[in-house]
């Protein structure tokens, strides 16, 4: 349940540390419009889209220590409709954004007894979106091969001492303390550990005869070979889903998550082989962050438009001049053409940016790593990291992950808040 993999990975570089934490901390539990148990329990929802079981365990653990109902963690069944209802959305946008459009918007905010406020649904898709981004880092840093499967992750972590999400400050010396910590810290600090085992517990009591060991189905792109942009898949990660509690009650593994997940067939689709009658490549000039996603999401959720815009503009900030010549560019050329890639792969172009750059900065696996831990990051596996990372140093490694994240994130705001936007007008 703790935030210790993902803390030590990104505290490589801890200005940027320090910004995720405020924003973390701010979407989490900080006064905004929707009340605690429900953005854990999004946030669930979220992470399960990509079978994220550390930050899912992670989110029940923080769940329930908010005082949610423990009958909703057997499923979307069990959740009220309005909740439910965002599934939808969070679908959408964890795997295909571009479909997101001003009538499921409207369909969400219609006068009814589940109906979201307009501030409520902002808060939602901020969260949904930087889950299913913190997603793709956890994996493509190997934090879930570290915590979910046993055994230890390709990259080694920093020695770090452990941090919760609940634990983050709005201070500016945040990370400066991260970096001072050498204790361990266990989630016993900032929780009852015995009431969660009781209730963990009682769960595991009412969902006992249940099948708790279900399969992930197997890749159904395998044997396809490359992609539309070149770059090849790879296979899923089988995992075993296992219960709540140990049978000395201890909390330690993961809910059953497909429960948590309708239509889990529903993936990532390449974007140039979309309907393009229904479906048009977004252009920045016309719908931007800094021009109309900021001033939006500002104005609905007070204050967390800054503290995205500061997070943005901090892993653009980052120093990356090994990584560059290495590359044989200049630093903001090479982040420029990894941003605009993983924009390109949802839909958003650019156009005073030069796409035949993006092959020429980008040696392919380099590609393959960065498609794969942005659009289906489950797929992930730990000989990735050793096929193309050699040339790279560990803080460039978790360089090139925060610009998957940042621009991933960004990604899904842009079209969300686009259609909110329409709907609005």
């Amino acid at each position: 349940g703790r935030l210790e993999a993902v803390t030590q990975q990104m505290g490589y570089h801890p200005q940027y540390l320090d910004s995720f934490l405020k924003t973390q901390h701010y979407l989490m539990h900080m006064d905004g419009p929707l009340p605690f148990d429900c953005r854990h329990y999004i946030a669930i929802m979220a992470a399960a889209r990509h079978q994220c079981r550390y930050l899912v365990n992670l989110h029940v653990l923080q769940f329930l220590r908010a005082g949610g109902d423990p009958q909703w963690l057997r499923g979307l069944e069990f959740i009220p409709p309005k909740l439910r209802n965002l599934n939808e959305i969070n679908k959408i946008l964890a795997h295909r954004p571009w479909l997101i459009t001003k009538e499921h918007i409207e369909k969400l905010l219609k006068i009814s007894e589940w109906s979201w406020s307009l501030a409520e649904l902002v808060h939602a898709v901020v969260l949904l979106a930087h889950c299913h981004a913190l997603a793709s880092f956890v994996f493509g840093c190997g934090c879930e091969q570290d915590e979910g499967l046993g055994g230890r992750g390709s990259l080694k972590p920093l020695s770090l001492g452990n941090q919760c999400f609940c634990e983050a400050t709005a201070g500016n010396s945040c990370s400066q303390e991260l970096l001072r910590i050498n204790r361990k810290r266990s989630l016993d600090s900032c929780m009852e550990l015995d009431s969660l085992r009781e209730r963990m517990q009682r769960i595991h009591v009412e969902t006992e005869g249940r099948d708790e060991m279900r399969l992930l189905q197997q890749d159904r792109e395998e044997g396809e070979g490359q992609g539309a942009d070149g770059s090849e898949h790879c296979s899923d990660l089988s995992a075993g889903l296992s219960s709540f509690a140990d049978t000395d009650g201890e909390v330690t593994g993961a809910t059953n998550l497909a429960c948590y997940m309708q239509d889990p067939d529903f993936g990532y689709q390449d974007f140039a082989r979309r309907d393009e009658d229904q479906t048009q490549v977004f252009r920045v000039q016309d719908y931007s962050w800094e021009d109309h996603g900021f001033s939006l999401v500002n104005r609905l959720y007070s204050d967390i438009g800054h503290l995205l815009d500061e997070k943005f503009r901090m892993v653009d900030g980052l120093q990356s001049s090994a990584m560059a010549k290495r590359q044989g560019c200049e630093p903001s050329v090479f982040k420029r053409g990894i941003w605009n890639y993983i924009h390109c792969m949802f839909g958003i172009r650019y156009d005073d940016y030069d796409y035949a750059e993006v092959n020429q900065l980008l040696e392919r696996m380099l590609k393959v790593y960065i498609k794969t831990v942005t659009c289906y990051p489950e797929k992930t596996n730990s000989e990735m990291f050793d096929r193309f990372w050699k040339q790279f140093k560990h803080s460039e490694k978790v360089h090139v992950n925060l610009l998957i994240l940042e621009a991933r994130m960004q990604a899904e705001l842009l079209y969300a808040l686009q259609a909110i936007t329409q709907y609005m007008i």
